[in-house]
């Protein structure tokens, strides 16, 4: 009778995994974690989407996951880490080799683009590419766009064609988002979708003028990374076979081009980490795409959700206001944040009468709160759109508080606030001869030489704005200076208030600007903001001496750190903020249609990123959080309009956040 010898089942492969003795380990991660964490850290094989909520950790804990990997044995290089600056992949490698030894260096750690790059360089026959291709920067793009759109002569068209940078953020979002040039055209530059023929024309020449010269621009060394990572080639599948480990940092922040290329890259070891936080998806104007986080789980059959809801950073009083915040979202995945830090003050939701008040406010507690002892760089001002802050940094620069200002252009920087005040300047002193050589030049047809011609007669008396233009400028320099001379004079001579002057400059000027701006609909409202300031003035001296009065001009960059003013307060968009913390957090302008912005009421999905976004400044606060509204906003227009307070904070009960009303002494 022959002899029986029966097989065991087996429910996988795991001797590329090697078995360790945790014990051995020099690092105790259990004792270094918490319970969340330390079950993301020893998740291996298979597939997990981390939702790292804000302020738990999340960068610790790719860190440790990194270290534990390369302690079990796991080959460095066998590790692929995806984040989006050089910044965070360098950070996390240095921290893991730190924290370990440095093994963890080794681990093929980058962004989306230096991957694409390197593995394009030593794979290029395989998709058809020269080895030795160039790639184009923004601005080396944009040089490539005007050229065909000279070449097509799409500058004579009766009706302004627009620029080769909007051309280029067109063209480049359709890359990035998978939507029709021509839908974009008709949902952001409405006036340009006349022009969907021609743009089809501009891409179609644009792909084939950098074909024909081994160019690729940013997006397509995405392209070529994902047509080389979806090939059948025996080239693709040595690369994919030696990518065991494949770890995406800030998976909210992907585009459909990089979910793709996540998908493709797991083709054989579908080994996959993605960490994220869906509440805080806040970069859709880049081609971020919310979807991405989730509908991850459809990507990956069988993804293990891990959330990691522990904050080390606010207090829970912050915590429940944010958590409020967010739980009424329609679509996302449910956390709420915790913290052991349970005592602290209750957010404070500020009732201004108006927008200088609401400034002063500000300024008042801020510098209170430095007398208890908190410095100026553990404060922040945070504001949905930059000129947010205009009102507030003219009472900062009287009350000589330091700040420096993040993301987007400062006020006095910005070309058509500038624009502006150089007539102003002129009408106040004629002699100001920066401020008219500026204001000549926005004139078509007037160039250096013609503005300095202009310019010699002014300064030796032959023309003057003191008194009416005389027919000889015309005669010696056309109608366009005439009316200048003739604006000048009004501006200069009649005895009207700051705003009624600044009103007819802007009349003049608007038909320049909106030949000269492609987003002057975008721009527009820092004119608004400008015109309307020019309102609490008197004369136009006092409004050009605030503005003047130590102007923002500094950037992150340009703060001298050996300066004998070595703390500064900090004014920053949203966007801007994202990462960063402060012991207190001012929230400003917090009035439906300005936060949630007004552009985002009608769409759905956009309505729901500015939630997001009023999320992620309130979860920069440690310590503590203010959120104020001006209760009435002045419009030129309509005069003073009552405003309401931003939806998001509407109706949050008094257990959660305290409601202060801002009264004159």
């Amino acid at each position: 009778m022959a002899k029986k010898y029966v097989l065991k089942k087996t429910s996988r492969d795991t001797s590329r995994i090697p078995i360790v003795d945790e014990s051995k380990f020099t690092i105790n991660y259990q004792t270094q974690l918490n319970l969340s964490q330390y079950e993301a850290v020893k998740a291996l094989e298979g597939v997990y989407l981390v939702i790292a909520g804000a302020g738990t950790g999340k960068t610790r804990t790719l860190v440790y996951r990194v270290a534990r990997m390369v302690e079990m044995g796991i080959d460095p290089k066998s590790i692929l880490l995806l984040t989006f600056t050089r910044k965070a992949a360098k950070e996390m490698l240095n921290r893991a080799a730190m924290l370990l030894d440095s093994r963890c260096s080794r681990i093929n750690g980058g962004t989306f683009h230096s991957f694409a790059n390197i593995t394009l360089r030593r794979n290029a026959k395989h998709i058809g590419l020269e080895q030795n291709f160039t790639i184009l920067d923004q601005g080396d793009s944009q040089d490539v766009i005007s050229l065909i759109r000279g070449q097509l002569k799409l500058g004579e068209q009766k009706r302004r064609f627009p620029n080769k940078s909007t051309i280029n953020k067109v063209l480049s979002l359709s890359t990035n988002t998978g939507r029709l040039v021509s839908e974009i055209l008709e949902t952001d530059y409405p006036h340009f979708s006349i022009y969907k023929e021609q743009f089809a024309q501009i891409k179609e020449l644009y792909e084939k003028y950098k074909f024909q010269n081994n160019l690729l621009d940013y997006d397509d060394l995405l392209i070529y990374l994902r047509k080389f990572l979806t090939s059948p080639s025996a080239a693709t599948k040595a690369f994919l076979s030696d990518i065991k480990f494949i770890m995406i940092d800030e998976y909210q922040d992907t585009n459909m081009l990089q979910a793709d290329i996540v998908k493709a890259l797991a083709a054989i070891n579908p080994n996959v980490m993605v960490v994220g936080d869906d509440s805080q998806s806040i970069y859709s104007f880049r081609g971020a795409d919310f979807k991405n986080i989730i509908q991850f789980p459809n990507l990956f059959e069988g993804t293990e959700i891990i959330k990691l809801e522990e904050n080390f950073r606010s207090t829970q009083p912050i915590l429940n206001l944010a958590n409020k915040i967010i739980e009424r979202s329609i679509e996302k995945y449910s956390k709420e944040l915790y913290t052991r830090k349970i005592d602290g003050e209750l957010p404070v939701i500020i009732s201004a009468t108006n927008e200088n008040m609401q400034s002063r406010f500000i300024v008042e507690r801020i510098l209170e709160m430095r007398e208890e002892g908190i410095a100026l760089e553990e404060i922040a001002v945070l504001f949905r759109s930059s000129y947010m802050s205009f009102d507030l940094e003219i009472e900062l620069n009287k009350a000589n508080v330091p700040y420096v200002k993040i993301g987007g252009m400062k006020f006095i920087e910005t070309a058509h606030v500038k624009d502006i005040l150089a007539f102003l300047r002129i009408s106040a002193n004629p002699s100001d001869f920066v401020s008219w050589y500026r204001v000549l030049l926005l004139h078509e047809g007037i160039g250096p030489k013609k503005a300095q011609m202009v310019l010699d007669q002014v300064s030796h008396g032959v023309f003057s704005i003191k008194h009416a233009p005389t027919k000889q400028i015309a005669d010696q320099f056309g109608a366009k200076i005439y009316n200048l001379f003739k604006l000048l004079n009004e501006l200069h001579v009649k005895q009207t208030n700051p705003m009624e002057k600044a009103e007819k400059a802007y009349s003049y000027y608007e038909p320049i600007f909106l030949t000269k701006y492609d987003d002057f609909n975008k721009r527009r409202k820092d004119l608004e903001i400008l015109l309307n300031m020019t309102n609490n003035y008197s004369t136009v001296d006092s409004f050009l001496d605030d503005m003047a009065l130590d102007p923002p001009t500094d950037s992150v960059v340009d703060v001298d750190p050996t300066s004998n003013e070595n703390e500064r307060l900090t004014l920053s968009t949203i966007h801007s903020a994202k990462g960063l913390e402060w012991h207190s957090v001012f929230i400003i302008h917090a009035v439906d249609g300005f936060f949630p912005s007004s552009q985002s009421l009608a769409n759905l999905d956009s309505l729901e990123e500015e939630r997001r976004l009023m999320y992620v400044a309130s979860t920069r606060a440690k310590e503590n959080l203010y959120i104020c509204y001006p209760m009435n906003i002045f419009d030129r227009h309509q005069g003073l309009t009552l405003s309401k307070p931003s939806r998001f904070i509407e109706g949050i009960p008094d257990d959660i956040a305290e409601e202060w009303l801002l009264e004159e002494e």
